[in-house]
């Protein structure tokens, strides 16, 4: 099972160890398509601090973020399970999963970032702010940079299992599976149960409590059918079925009596 999570927007701070090593990042068949990003966004960064931040869309409060930017390639780096918090990271609470756990989220789950591409929870990157919605001004959309170097690497990465996309609609622009591989993806949406409306904060939390929920079972459903069947086990209430279409992602809907 491979499972696609979206970065967080508020980070933890680098840490105080060695610096990033980009050769040591998993899916090294993406290594050119980061340097080109990194190399960008650090120039971008030691220069016009306004220009910077209109680029990244940063507001005066986070005129710090331009500062962290142009130091990423000698600031601290931690494991990027570390790095990445907020609302969906908070509910899946890596740190307190048992070692067993710990191999399963190591194993198959995948982060996707405007920086990196999509990096393992265990790859060592420095805190950074760079979403996939940034256009840089030399190399433009960032989502549209990624897709070549995805298309190349991530079917492989995929296997021949189950995938679970959780990501927002800005980083699953950067990488859309097909044929084979969208007929083993799902896709999760968060209703409301009694309005069937799309609930938001609760949204990420619910998508972070599922990893979770999967990661501490040891369940390995193999395609999204055998998903749903799990999710059902484990006390999840799952609207889903089979896309009239096929090479197409199925389409799950968990339903939620909270939406705070």
């Amino acid at each position: 099972m491979l499972v696609l999570l979206p970065p967080s927007e508020g980070k933890a701070a680098s840490g105080r160890g060695a610096p990033l090593k980009p050769e040591s990042l998993s899916l090294p068949g993406l290594a050119g398509a980061r340097e080109a990003v990194l190399t960008e966004l650090v120039d971008l960064c030691t220069g016009d601090e306004d220009k910077a931040r209109e680029v990244l869309g940063l507001s005066e409060g986070l005129r710090g973020e331009v500062a962290k930017n142009a130091e990423l390639r000698t600031a601290g780096a931690r494991p990027a399970g570390e790095v990445y918090t907020g609302v969906l990271y908070d509910a899946l609470d890596l740190s307190s999963l048992d070692a067993a756990a710990k191999r399963r989220a190591a194993a198959s789950l995948l982060v996707f970032s405007g920086l990196w591409g999509a990096v393992r929870v265990t790859d060592r990157i420095p805190s950074y702010r760079c979403s996939m919605g940034v256009k840089l001004p030399g190399l433009g959309a960032l989502n549209a940079h990624w897709r070549a170097a995805m298309a190349s690497v991530l079917p492989e990465a995929a296997g021949t299992g189950l995938v679970l996309d959780l990501r927002s609609a800005a980083y699953a622009a950067a990488w859309r599976p097909k044929g084979e591989v969208a007929a083993r993806t799902a896709t999760v949406r968060v209703l409301h149960a009694p309005t069937r409306k799309v609930v938001s904060h609760f949204n990420k939390a619910t998508k972070g409590r599922i990893v979770r929920s999967l990661l501490t079972s040891g369940a390995a459903p193999a395609d999204p059918a055998g998903l749903v069947e799990a999710l059902r086990d484990l006390g999840y209430e799952v609207e889903a079925a089979a896309p009239a279409r096929a090479g197409t992602p199925w389409a799950l809907d968990v339903l939620v009596d909270e939406v705070h």
